[in-house]
């Protein structure tokens, strides 16, 4: 488990790792990639379904307790547009299906043929809504298809400069103009390992800074959309789950409606 404060980057090392601070885990040769879903998929899919790593054991904003706390900013911000695009829908596409349920046109993709299988399992009625497709190749969409995308804990398994070069401008390639990504990400800098409970094992995460990534979204034509009231929710927002480790989310909005 890592022990750390929250959101102080003090205690990552020269080498951008996380090292002195953990107990129990591992950092030499971290593996990021999304190789673990492909042996946890039916695991995964279970432990999102029941909400056991989407309830936040602390936030930086009294309004911000969980995954549907995020959900519900979106619907406010998208109003009336309905059709999304889940990036990386991950196993069981809870998400996808959350959203179908509510009427709303989303389809989800993830690289990880068993993350697409688990989702088809429990979720037949969106299988045609869910396929497999690499956010680190170009998309399988027309130029601004969605209303909305969401992007929630996948880029912490793609290596920086594909981020960067790939994932983000595919992301804003597809969303209309006026159009609202919602990014989650693991935060801070380098690598971080942490033992996760709920499968027994130690797993790894690339890390981001915020304001690295708002700058490579500003200059793809995006603006950050800040809080109008101290009860929205708005700006770079945190929270730390319960594995633990923290978090970046934030919305931003495509210029040109």
């Amino acid at each position: 488990m890592v022990s750390f404060r929250p959101w102080d980057k003090s205690w990552v090392d020269d080498r951008g790792w996380i090292s002195a601070c953990i107990e129990g885990s591992s950092v030499t040769d971290p593996d990021y990639s999304a190789d673990f879903y492909r042996k946890y998929a039916r695991e995964y899919a279970h432990v999102s379904a029941e909400f056991i790593q989407s309830v936040y054991i602390k936030s930086s904003h009294p309004g911000l307790k969980h995954d549907w706390d995020l959900w519900e900013r979106l619907k406010q911000l998208v109003g009336e547009a309905r059709r999304g695009l889940d990036a990386g829908c991950g196993a069981g596409a809870r998400d996808v299906y959350n959203a179908w349920t509510q009427g709303y046109d989303i389809t989800g993709v993830d690289s990880i043929e068993e993350n697409i299988q688990a989702a088809w399992d429990l979720h037949p009625d969106i299988a045609d809504r869910v396929f497999v497709a690499d956010l680190q190749q170009p998309l399988p969409f027309d130029d601004q298809s969605f209303d909305f995308v969401l992007c929630n804990a996948v880029i912490q398994h793609i290596e920086a400069r594909l981020v960067r070069e790939m994932v983000l401008p595919q992301l804003i390639r597809v969303l209309r103009p006026g159009g609202v990504l919602q990014l989650m990400f693991k935060n801070g800098q380098g690598v971080a390992t942490v033992f996760d409970k709920d499968y027994g094992i130690d797993r790894s995460f690339q890390l981001f800074d915020e304001h690295e990534i708002l700058g490579i979204l500003q200059e793809l034509g995006m603006a950050l959309v800040e809080a109008e009231s101290p009860d929205e929710l708005g700006g770079f927002l945190y929270f730390t789950d319960p594995k633990p480790i923290d978090y970046c989310v934030f919305f931003a909005r495509k210029d040109g409606a």
